[in-house]
């Protein structure tokens, strides 16, 4: 991995936040479909860091993207296996925008805020709502479904700056492009 790419890169105490923010999500999210709090922990998925993705799971353009996998054991055919979400989280982004926001925004909302909206995604993916290999002039509309959604969700959470961080993407702002 690029060697620039590496110094933007999650500290310990930064990975650490970010799995915070997935724990305290998958039960905002869980609570809002009406699931069991088990029940999306019952899904495959995985959250990983820039450190750890593979070259294709990094994507300059966002915060975090979804990559899809299809499991199956050695010798058997593909019914047999199942679908694996992997939470891509691009690091260097995150931090940017956040560097770039000053006391504006801050990390912790940010993330949680990416950790619900993922964690939509897996929902809707995982219970058939919508296909992830939908066509692409469909994705905008669905990226527009799934932040109304996580607006729903967090808006009554008690979290500092979360509001800022709301509002950010309530007028379909990309934080990112805001502090350019």
């Amino acid at each position: 991995m690029d060697r620039d790419i590496m110094d933007r890169c999650f500290s310990p105490g930064q990975i650490s936040h970010a799995a915070g923010s997935f724990f305290h999500a998958e039960k905002l999210v869980s609570r809002y479909f009406r699931m069991t709090p088990d029940a999306i922990r019952s899904w495959r998925y995985d959250v990983k860091t820039l450190a750890d993705l593979e070259s294709h799971e990094i994507n300059d353009n966002v915060f975090a993207h979804l990559c899809k996998y299809r499991y199956r054991k050695d010798g058997t055919d593909a019914e047999d296996g199942f679908d694996f979400y992997r939470i891509c989280l691009q690091d260097n982004r995150i931090l940017d925008a956040v560097e770039r926001a000053g006391s504006f925004i801050r990390l912790s909302p940010l993330l949680l805020y990416i950790a619900a909206h993922e964690l939509v995604h897996v929902v809707r993916f995982n219970g058939g709502e919508v296909d992830f290999d939908m066509e692409e002039d469909r994705k905008e509309a669905e990226e527009e479904t799934v932040n109304g959604i996580t607006q729903e969700i967090l808006r009554p959470v008690d979290h500092p700056r979360l509001d800022l961080v709301l509002e950010c993407f309530s007028k379909r702002y990309q934080l990112d492009a805001l502090y350019q």
